[in-house]
């Protein structure tokens, strides 16, 4: 069996990716500080013997060298040492601030990524994000590919592009890893992943179901008058996660899409969320705008399903039903 180091292991892929994990017998030593999640994404897993739980921080030297040494010691009983870097400042309301996602998303990633070369370790995941595409996140051939050139915006445009920068330049450290190399794997670009464990409704599925759930209504921006998106599922994203690192070939230093190609309006996501929480004909109100949002997101993942037979397993529609069976347990 394998043993795991995750970053960021109570966010949205960490927990439910230990969570597999572990269920297919491998051991995980998991971090994180707790700012944009919380120990009850993990509570069920806390007490297995096959489950390491520590309040790290990425940033923090004194705990990255703790982590080291544990590492170190318990490397050898294992088939293969995994890293996967989940750890990153990703709600939207800090895109625009270059040092809140700087630290964290850049230092943080390589020094994680150093640590695993130290220690010889097989495989690092990075995840990287979508937003990488910027405003031309869509076309009309299946969704932008990895391989598509990238328009950013400056800094004269918009600062939200510092996040999308900053995820990219680690895509550079780690195909820079393994063209010397040093280790092998890749970074994903994940696209709307969303689960039931999201904490806080700043993103607009929890923020849809958080509204109607307690007010029969939503306030929308007025992007989503138009706006359209894609949204993954956790138990999905982490499907992509295992499928990569059990691809051997695929672990070039890559980028890999990982979305769904079931697209829908934001207005279309409230009627869907309240069809599930049976509310009828639910009241929206459109309020504020954001800068540099895109209408469309939609990505190609025929790279991923080409190299791992990946594909999503749970709808729009059933993930949306989890979301409220979990606001409801």
């Amino acid at each position: 069996m394998d043993l795991y180091v995750i970053s960021g292991v109570t966010g949205m892929t960490g927990n439910e990716l230990a969570r597999q994990l572990v269920r297919a017998g491998n051991t995980v030593i998991g971090f994180d500080n707790f700012f944009a999640s919380s120990i009850q994404t993990v509570s069920d897993l806390i007490e297995q013997e096959a489950f390491c739980f520590h309040e790290y921080d990425v940033n923090s030297e004194k705990q990255m060298e703790e982590l080291r040494q544990e590492v170190s010691a318990l490397n050898p009983a294992f088939d293969r040492l995994i890293y996967v870097n989940c750890a990153a400042v990703v709600h939207t309301e800090h895109f625009y601030y270059v040092n809140r996602t700087f630290e964290t998303n850049v230092i943080g990633m390589k020094k994680f990524l150093d640590q695993a070369v130290s220690l010889h370790a097989d495989i690092y995941i990075n995840c990287s994000t979508s937003e990488v595409y910027s405003m031309d996140s869509w076309n009309e051939d299946g969704g932008v590919s990895e391989s598509d050139f990238i328009t950013l915006a400056n800094a004269e445009h918009s600062q939200r592009t510092s996040y999308a920068t900053g995820k990219l330049l680690t895509e550079f450290f780690m195909k820079d890893a393994v063209i010397e190399n040093k280790i092998k794997g890749c970074s994903i670009r994940f696209a709307n992943v969303y689960s039931k464990n999201e904490l806080y409704p700043k993103h607009i599925i929890p923020h849809i179901l958080t509204q109607l759930n307690e007010n029969g209504k939503v306030e929308l921006l007025e992007n989503s008058r138009v706006n359209r998106r894609t949204f993954l599922h956790n138990e999905d994203s982490c499907s992509a996660v295992i499928a990569l690192c059990d691809s051997d070939e695929a672990l070039d230093g890559s980028i890999y899409n990982v979305a769904t190609d079931e697209e829908i309006s934001i207005v279309d996501l409230v009627k869907l969320c309240a069809e599930k929480l049976g509310i009828k004909d639910p009241e929206i109100s459109f309020k504020g705008f954001r800068e540099s949002d895109p209408e469309r997101r939609l990505l190609s993942t025929k790279k991923l399903r080409d190299r791992t037979g990946w594909k999503p397993r749970i709808t729009l529609a059933r993930g949306i039903e989890m979301c409220v069976e979990g606001m409801r347990s």
